[in-house]
């Protein structure tokens, strides 16, 4: 059924966006559209990351929160530049293979360091239970491993890779089990429905 479509589609006069599927040991390579699509929609969002990162860095009451806010700028920043620049090399540049290379390593590894960073405030200023002060550094410990997959295992195994980006992305919001619902804080119980988070005496049995 999808060879079939797939075959009508490269017929079509849209087949130019894009490339034909590569096999699982290498990498895809991008039409002339896709690379200006990608350069222009990463380059678009690193001045409105900038300043929303000052106005976090301005608005912060205390020095937790203005820890929070420098690295969740940093990531976000981050994350942006270091693709813009890779897909503007890769598109301009693409006789640069070492360049290229090493920037699209370092595209890959960013972004699990923005998967820390944007759990960073959450993990900081919120009242998340024991498990949050534990996972303010198991994060960053999971963002290293990645990035040590990335350098050893580029593109070898894209399913693996797939499977790291969401571990990450969930694992750390199971700090929330250990959070305690509380009639003070309504905003928690938006959150986290009562149902699923019992008070542990209910789970004592006192």
């Amino acid at each position: 059924m999808f060879a079939p479509r797939l075959l009508d589609f490269q017929k079509t006069k849209y087949a130019r966006f894009m490339n034909h599927r590569v096999p699982a040991h290498r990498r895809y390579q991008p039409t002339e559209y896709e690379h200006a699509a990608n350069c222009a929609t990463h380059a678009l969002w690193i001045i409105p990351s900038i300043l929303g990162s000052s106005n976090l860095y301005f608005l912060s009451d205390d020095d937790w929160e203005t820890i929070s806010a420098w690295i969740y700028g940093l990531g976000l920043c981050g994350l942006f530049v270091v693709s813009t620049v890779f897909h503007t090399i890769s598109w301009k540049k693409s006789h640069l293979r070492a360049v290229e290379h090493c920037l699209h390593m370092s595209d890959r590894m960013v972004i699990y360091f923005f998967i820390a960073a944007s759990y960073a405030p959450w993990l900081n200023l919120r009242e998340l239970g024991p498990w949050a002060s534990h996972m303010r550094w198991l994060v960053w410990i999971m963002a290293s491993v990645g990035t040590i997959y990335v350098f050893f295992f580029h593109e070898r195994y894209k399913l693996v890779e797939l499977l790291c980006y969401v571990v990450m992305g969930f694992f750390p919001a199971l700090v929330i089990l250990s959070m305690v619902a509380t009639e003070a804080e309504p905003s928690l119980r938006l959150l986290t429905p009562p149902l699923m988070l019992p008070h542990p005496k209910l789970l004592l049995g006192t």
